[in-house]
């Protein structure tokens, strides 16, 4: 059993083969998918794929689009973290990569997301890019349970991620020849450990350049049992595990 905990299948690139593609991701063994919100109308459309599908969904506006954030479109997610079929807010944080938003606004729309994270205690799913003071200081003063998704981030984080108990989530990237930081991926307590696609992007090898896509999520398992020297099958029962004890009865239930 495997869990691809961060994945956009509300992305257009999967109109003309959602169905297929979830079909080859559990002819993988891979049991359930979580798909993630970046803003009200992607967080709306993921928790009805998610019912549809049996999958679970996040809701949340990421920092590319926090310049959208308003009091209805805190409502509205607040609404969505209602249903039985999201298990978590997200996909949120800082992205000083791009700054598609003033700096400023993300970072305060991402206090107000951390704060909806507390108020319906649920895990809050943080992306991060080029902002890591930042970011380690504001998950290091909340009180929500923290997922570092796709990290790739410096010492700072995971070290306010660790001082967090936060759980720490790998994607394809961990496979790349570039991909220098094995430390990370060695360090993190074995009941912290996650594992994701962040589909349609960042294809693991040997599907480098290509869409991706969940199945894909064995090929990132096999790595990270590769570089902490264990068996793929221990690799999947542990993120299996920690994912439904992150996520809730919504995946523990279906893994």
């Amino acid at each position: 059993m495997l869990v691809d905990t961060h994945c956009h299948l509300t992305d257009s690139k999967f109109d003309d083969d959602r169905e297929l593609v979830i079909k080859r991701a559990k002819d993988a063994g891979v049991s359930q998918i979580i798909f993630i919100g970046d803003n009200v109308k992607s967080s709306g459309r993921a928790a009805v794929l998610a019912e549809e599908f049996g999958m679970a969904a996040t809701a949340g506006v990421h920092p590319h689009e926090a310049s959208k954030w308003s009091d209805e479109a805190r409502a509205q997610v607040a609404a969505l973290l209602d249903q039985e079929a999201v298990v978590a807010v997200g996909e949120v944080g800082l992205d000083y990569h791009y700054d598609h938003s003033p700096r400023n606004v993300q970072r305060s729309v991402f206090e107000e997301q951390l704060e909806l994270a507390e108020e319906f205690d649920l895990p809050v799913v943080i992306h991060s890019r080029d902002a890591d003071s930042d970011v380690a200081s504001m998950v290091g003063a909340s009180n929500a349970t923290l997922v570092l998704h796709s990290f790739s981030s410096g010492d700072e984080v995971f070290q306010a991620g660790m001082d967090r108990g936060a759980y720490v989530s790998f994607s394809g990237m961990i496979t790349f020849k570039s991909w220098s930081d094995l430390n990370s991926v060695r360090s993190v307590p074995e009941d912290r450990i996650l594992m994701e696609t962040d589909s349609p992007y960042l294809a693991p090898v040997p599907f480098r350049g290509k869409r991706n896509e969940p199945a894909y999520v064995v090929e990132v398992a096999r790595r990270m049992a590769e570089i902490r020297g264990i068996s793929f099958e221990m690799m999947s029962e542990i993120t299996t595990r920690n994912a439904a004890r992150c996520f809730g009865s919504r995946v523990s239930t279906r893994v």
